[in-house]
């Protein structure tokens, strides 16, 4: 499994707005190949991560195109532009 977690921060103001595109684009971000988990957090002052966990590296890169398409959605309501970094997932457990 490979993880890749974004660093971005938001207008603040554009938090609720996000929230909701969010929830519209969930069925294509979670659509996209071999996506396992996707975690999206943000606080107070528009700080946030994205940490998506996908099958392997390979596929994640190979998603890069579409997952860019997706930021470009949020474009309007971003501080300033994310910032990616990859990571073998050593642990990837839930109680669900």
């Amino acid at each position: 499994m490979f993880a890749r977690v974004t660093r971005y921060r938001m207008k603040k103001e554009s938090i609720e707005a996000a929230k909701s595109m969010l929830a519209e684009l969930k069925p294509q971000i979670m659509s996209l190949p071999g996506m396992l988990n996707f975690i999206n957090v943000v606080n107070d002052d528009g700080y946030g991560y994205v940490i998506s966990v996908v099958e392997s590296e390979e596929i994640s890169n190979a998603n890069q195109d579409k997952v860019q398409a997706i930021w470009t959605l949020f474009a309007e309501h971003l501080a300033e532009p994310p910032v990616a970094d990859g990571f073998m997932v050593l642990m990837n457990e839930a109680n669900r």
